[in-house]
């Protein structure tokens, strides 16, 4: 309802205590002491510009690949002629960090690692308080994490760890339209931006921070969403962190058994994301038709597989703005959809059954 008052003028100072809150907000949001950059654009804006504004062509960074947005770091590091040093992770599973460790021991030169916190593809999180370790004394090394489906949702203390360059999106946790993005970036990092050489504009970092701190934009900024963000932040607040990481961990934990205890597999193999569970489909039922099923047939919005997981999985959400009845909706629409599309394996209910068995503990 606050995005739907009359627009007020960017530069006027109507907007000055807006960006004011937003700025202390976000802050907190991110657990860091440093300014928390906010750009139109969506979280792949913040993505790219962790790589523009903070590498030069040439420099080596490692880029963990265990999805659908790993890959999109090795892309956009090609695109400004940085080096990516690919570390594959099968689909599914969270990286080895000794991986990692053995990579940035041999070579000093790598200039830094980049991770998603939790890889919405597979619903799969990455350990970021062990790969913090890993890059916390190394100067000239910095750990940069996409946590757009992550922040908000898990415990990403970003000065307490020694997190670089932390990520997300304005349509996930923080449960606003998309179009923004959010870049909070360490000390350490500021220090590499100096020297980067990558090209950039729109995306350059040190502007928008000049300009923060005067309490203005560098360009005009997404007014609409800025409004709206200052309300889901006072909401997250009024909440506190503690208590949003513990409701997510319980509607993670109702979604994952309630599926299992509908005969079904969650494909997250060793660290399951809380932000997002992916289910693998029944043999011969195609993961497409469960979300599209849940979709047409009883209005629930699900997604689907992506590349090599589609129709092979489905994915549910239960992020942001989700309660208790968000997931007993999820799993029951779960349970009709795929009943509908003859599977037998589980009677109605059993699913429902597990996930209420674990939202009814306080």
């Amino acid at each position: 309802m606050a995005m739907a008052k009359p627009i007020i003028h960017h530069r006027s100072p109507d907007f000055i205590p807006v960006i004011q809150q937003v700025r202390a907000d976000l802050k907190w949001l991110f657990q860091t002491s440093q300014e928390v950059l906010t750009v139109a654009g969506s979280g792949t804006a913040g993505m790219e510009a962790s790589i523009s504004n903070f590498m030069s062509p040439g420099d080596k960074i490692i880029a963990i690949n265990g999805g659908k947005f790993g890959e999109r770091w090795l892309k956009i590091a090609q695109a400004f002629g940085v080096v990516p040093i690919e570390v594959k992770v099968e689909w599914g599973n969270s990286v080895d960090v000794s991986v990692v460790a053995d990579l940035l021991s041999k070579d000093p030169s790598i200039r830094g690692v980049y991770v998603q916190a939790s890889e919405t593809s597979t619903g799969v999180a990455h350990d970021i308080q062990k790969l913090a370790a890993l890059t916390r004394e190394r100067e000239n090394t910095i750990l940069v994490v996409d946590a757009i489906t992550a922040l908000g949702v898990i415990n990403l203390p970003m000065d307490a760890w020694g997190i670089d360059v932390l990520i997300t999106g304005s349509q996930k946790a923080l449960m606003i339209p998309p179009g923004l993005a959010f870049i909070g970036v360490s000390e350490k990092a500021w220090k590499l931006q100096t020297t980067a050489k990558c090209p950039r504009f729109y995306l350059d970092l040190k502007r928008e921070k000049d300009n923060l701190l005067k309490d203005s934009n560098a360009w005009t900024p997404a007014v609409t969403l800025w409004i709206g963000l200052a309300e889901s932040l006072k909401l997250m607040r009024a909440e506190g962190l503690d208590k949003i990481f513990a409701r997510h961990a319980r509607l993670a934990q109702a979604t994952r058994e309630g599926v299992r205890g509908f005969g079904l597999e969650v494909f997250a193999k060793n660290i399951p994301s809380d932000a997002v569970t992916a289910v693998v489909s029944p043999q011969g039922i195609d993961g497409q038709a469960v979300y599209k099923n849940l979709r047409e047939q009883y209005g629930i919005t699900a997604a689907g597989g992506q590349d090599q997981l589609k129709g092979k999985v489905f994915r549910l959400s239960h992020m942001g703005y989700a309660d208790v009845f968000d997931v007993i909706t999820a799993v029951s629409g779960v349970e009709m959809v795929l009943t509908r599309l003859g599977y037998k394996e589980k009677p109605l209910g059993s699913g429902v059954a597990r996930a209420q068995s674990i939202l009814i503990k306080e």
